[in-house]
């Protein structure tokens, strides 16, 4: 159905980004420094929705000693914008730690100290993002048969009226979904290892005998020396299928896969040349643990064993099956993966670290969807500039961060690697897209808006 517009109609902005982790804020970031450069006529009109009342990333595993696994010069900034403001060292700077930080001669920060960085990088630009926002529908706006601009739905709460926020653009960075084994659900007692901290917490002052950590990779191997040392009086299991823990790749050349020209030459190769990239790198990230916490781990088993005193058990080529939560403990099966036997392994927590998964690219997008082409493989079809590929009568730029386009960018989609030069790119795309003249205010005309889904 057709109307006229009205005065409340509501002001366009070039770009709403849905979400408000690293990929977003960084992206944020380099609109602020943008429109820092030109005039107001130039500028980009931007605003994030994010539905965390305030930032938060991976806030379960700051572990106290865990650092990052990336130099920190890959930070939100310094590979597209050396001189930033914005950059580690200006957060180390403000904080007093420049030259103690340099002093321990190491590219890795603790990670709790980068989550701290990514919230003093959020804090400068706060007034872009609306936390407590959950996104429940995008919808098109149609003109003349065109969708010439995207209403995005959100609501401060189930009962809250929604607010329509209208774009040119959208940037979808909702992050990563946990990845638990089918039929899993998460309770005091069952955990994936992005809650343990806070559950941990949880336990009020109990003390729990027996913790099973399911999964071989890096977060697995940290969970399992965090409760290993958190609760010294416990027996910690960690149950996985490999033999042991597998080192990560991160030596110099193996690197490069994370390299920005890493990513041209991924998007342009033929799909079997892109399976066997995955395949030949995945233990740069994949199902890997970092050489020094395997050494520790091993250190801390052999340690046990001449003491006599044996807390850290690895029942490796196994899985875990029938787990059964009762009113006072999980009652497991491990079975092995080379025999079969099946051996009863009672417990008082079962942690999976089983890693995540892209959430679903298009799932928020409702009506919208039916514009997006997908592949061969029914996977969205993305363009270079992180654009997803759409239908004509769509005018509207749809871009996805941090999930969705690891099947044509490769294995740094949903890393901290290329973030800063990523959202550069998209930036790049979104201005080169721009019409010639662009208002805050939609032209005069007939809108008729597509109902949601």
């Amino acid at each position: 159905m057709s109307h006229a517009l009205s005065d409340d109609t509501p002001p366009v902005h070039d770009l709403i980004g849905i979400g408000f982790g690293p990929s977003n804020v960084a992206m944020a970031i380099a609109l602020s420094e943008h429109n820092a450069g030109v005039d107001r006529q130039h500028a980009v009109t931007a605003h994030f929705l994010e539905r965390q009342p305030s930032f938060g990333w991976h806030r379960g595993m700051l572990i106290d000693d865990a650092t990052m696994q990336v130099s920190f010069l890959k930070d939100l900034v310094t590979l597209r914008n050396p001189t930033s403001e914005f950059s580690f060292l200006c957060y180390l700077q403000s904080k007093g730690r420049l030259v103690d930080f340099i002093n321990q001669k190491n590219l890795f920060p603790l990670r709790i100290e980068f989550h701290d960085y990514f919230e003093w990088a959020a804090a400068k630009v706060d007034d872009l993002v609306s936390y407590g926002h959950e996104v429940i529908a995008v919808r098109p706006v149609v003109r003349d048969g065109v969708v010439e601009y995207l209403d995005v739905v959100s609501r401060t709460g189930p009962d809250a009226e929604p607010v329509v926020h209208r774009a040119r653009n959208l940037v979808v960075g909702t992050g990563l979904q946990p990845h638990l084994p089918d039929g899993t659900e998460l309770t005091d007692r069952i955990w994936h290892n992005r809650d343990l901290l806070a559950k941990v917490e949880g336990l009020d002052g109990a003390e729990p005998s027996r913790f099973v950590v399911v999964g071989a990779g890096q977060s697995a191997a940290e969970t399992v020396a965090f409760l290993h040392r958190r609760f010294p009086a416990a027996e910690v299991c960690a149950v996985f299928a490999r033999y042991g823990y597998s080192p990560a790749d991160d030596s110099s050349f193996a690197n490069r896969i994370f390299d920005p020209e890493a990513v041209d030459a991924y998007f342009t190769a033929p799909a079997e040349i892109k399976r066997k990239l995955m395949g030949y790198h995945g233990n740069t990230n994949y199902a890997v643990v970092d050489i020094e916490l395997i050494d520790d781990l091993y250190r801390r088993s052999y340690q046990e064993k001449v003491l006599g005193t044996e807390r850290l058990r690895l029942l490796n080529v196994s899985r875990l099956t029938d787990v059964i939560e009762t009113p006072d403990k999980v009652r497991t099966t491990v079975e092995s993966l080379v025999t079969g036997e099946k051996t009863p392994l009672d417990t008082d927590v079962v942690v999976y670290a089983t890693g995540y998964r892209p959430a679903d690219a298009l799932g928020l997008l409702g009506d919208v969807e039916e514009y997006c082409l997908r592949d061969g493989e029914g996977r969205p079809a993305v363009e270079r500039d992180y654009r997803l590929a759409t239908k004509p009568e769509l005018r509207c730029g749809l871009y996805v961060q941090g999930g969705g386009t690891e099947h044509t960018h490769g294995i740094t989609s949903t890393l901290l690697s290329n973030t800063a030069i990523r959202v550069g790119e998209i930036l790049g795309s979104i201005l080169g897209h721009r019409p010639a003249e662009s208002g805050d205010q939609m032209p005069l005309g007939v809108i008729e808006p597509s109902p949601a889904r």
